[in-house]
């Protein structure tokens, strides 16, 4: 009898297990209009992002700046370099484990619907950070 219950607390276990923390995690960091000043808003979302990752493997980190549709496309994209590049010195500086980047812009790309609407919230970085569970 007592090999049966330990044989199923065996299989139980194999099966039962604590979900991994180490899953990719996406933070949106947003800016003032006409800005690539990372706010004491976007550096807290960044440092409670980067203590997430403690006992993780960071194998990259994705950072996407973009900008609205207001104002020139030339100069939405230059934004959203800058946000995309403040955005990931802030990363850097974080503490995060060394990891590769992936900086990107978009400008206004997408930041008007196919119907000719506006989509608000564009003055942003989206950075998705890629996690893998230490070997």
């Amino acid at each position: 009898m007592l090999g049966a219950c330990t044989t199923t607390k065996a299989v139980r276990d194999s099966v039962v297990q604590a979900p991994s923390k180490c899953v990719d995690q996406t933070v949106q960091i947003y800016f003032e209009p006409d800005s690539a000043d990372v706010t004491a808003e976007g550096r807290a979302v960044i440092n409670q992002a980067a203590a997430a990752t403690r006992g993780c493997m960071v194998k990259r980190i994705d950072v996407l700046g973009l900008a609205d549709a207001a104002g020139v496309p030339q100069a939405n994209l230059e934004l959203s370099q800058r946000r995309a590049q403040s955005v990931t010195a802030v990363l850097a500086n974080a503490g995060l484990p060394d990891a590769e980047f992936h900086v990107a812009a978009l400008g206004q790309v997408g930041s008007i619907s196919p119907d000719g609407a506006a989509r608000p919230l564009r003055r942003r970085a989206d950075v998705v950070l890629r996690l893998e569970p230490r070997p």
